[in-house]
């Protein structure tokens, strides 16, 4: 069931549910995320989901790719050439070795003085800061400009989901608690909630019949259902050794993460900020939202998203206005030449 389709609005109580439990959902802290893929491990196992590659990508140490029918927990990886800042406080003089940008600029800037030592055509060694099996830093540099960033991204269980919006057959539908869940036995295999979704989450599982479970089957996250149910916590929650993944009450979650925000940002993590967590936003709030250390573009997020039914009842209204002019000049077609 599905009534208002933007704006603030408590998601259970809109989808028919009286007496309802308060709405569950994850906090996803990603600057304590140590990309361990145990989530999606945990995720695998207790929802019996097939192996979906465990192919190497050749662009990150990540295999999975994506988040899709088959994963529906993924660790992103990205690799990010940024000085640190505050943020590396007691770093200078590890063992770590300096760009290799300013080795080659100094032995360039060198050359045009008339010592070209460094760009060795003489017999003394020069260290290009190339990987050996020696210990690099030695000689005091400082660290590189670089860090990871590292998301466990999941279905965002919206406030506003599209996919509920625009399934024929009933087969997604909004829990008790505030979240979306696919119901397998309903489910056509029509692909309308595919496109629907702004996040690009949701999608049909492949695979060879009567080998692989659900084929053809729309397929996603359903923050453990069976699990919740039982006064449980999800499956990926539980495995997570970091609490990176934090389940519970969406209230209490905003609030302990706004309160993670000001931490961060007080110990210099001036990027630190909250994406989803707003009711205000194009989505009404998402039922799993995340703490960034970055723009949302960088994890491969939408930064302003919207529900795309946001606007079906003012397309249909212009749709029955356009049917009725139709109508009417056929109507006077017909009549002037009776």
């Amino acid at each position: 069931m599905s009534n208002s389709l933007s704006g603030p609005i408590d998601a259970t109580a809109d989808a028919g549910w009286v007496d309802a439990p308060h709405r569950k959902g994850f906090f996803t802290d990603t600057s304590i995320c140590i990309g361990c893929k145990a989530c999606e491990v945990a995720c695998k196992e207790w929802n019996a989901i097939p192996a979906d590659g465990m192919t190497f990508l050749g662009s990150s140490y990540d295999h999975s790719g994506a988040l899709g029918a088959s994963t529906w927990r993924h660790v992103t990886f990205i690799e990010q050439p940024k000085q640190l800042g505050h943020q590396q406080v007691g770093h200078d003089g590890l063992p770590t070795s300096g760009p290799v940008s300013d080795l080659v600029n100094a032995a360039a800037d060198s050359a045009l003085s008339g010592d070209r030592s460094m760009l060795g055509t003489d017999t003394t060694k020069v260290d290009l800061g190339m990987p050996s099996m020696t210990l690099p830093g030695k000689d005091g540099t400082g660290r590189p400009e670089f860090r990871w960033l590292m998301e466990s991204d999941v279905c965002k269980h919206c406030t506003h989901a599209a996919c509920l919006d625009v399934c024929p057959t009933g087969s997604l539908f909004r829990t008790e608690f505030g979240t979306v869940v696919v119901q397998d036995d309903i489910c056509n295999g029509c692909g309308y909630c595919v496109p629907a979704c702004p996040f690009g989450v949701i999608d049909r599982r492949v695979g060879e019949k009567g080998v692989t479970k659900n084929v053809g089957i729309a397929q996603k996250c359903t923050l453990c259902y069976d699990r919740i149910g039982a006064d449980l916590q999800p499956a990926c929650a539980t495995a997570c050794p970091t609490q990176s993944i934090q389940y519970g009450d969406l209230d209490e979650l905003r609030e302990r993460a706004q309160a993670r925000v000001e931490t961060l940002q007080a110990a210099g993590v001036h990027d630190a900020k909250l994406y989803g967590e707003s009711e205000h936003d194009g989505i009404g709030g998402l039922g799993a939202f995340f703490l960034l250390l970055d723009e949302p573009e960088v994890y491969g997020l939408p930064p302003d998203p919207v529900v795309t039914t946001k606007d079906l009842p003012a397309m249909w209204k212009k749709a029955g206005l356009a049917a009725v002019a139709m109508l009417g000049a056929a109507v006077a077609v017909f009549g002037a030449g009776a």
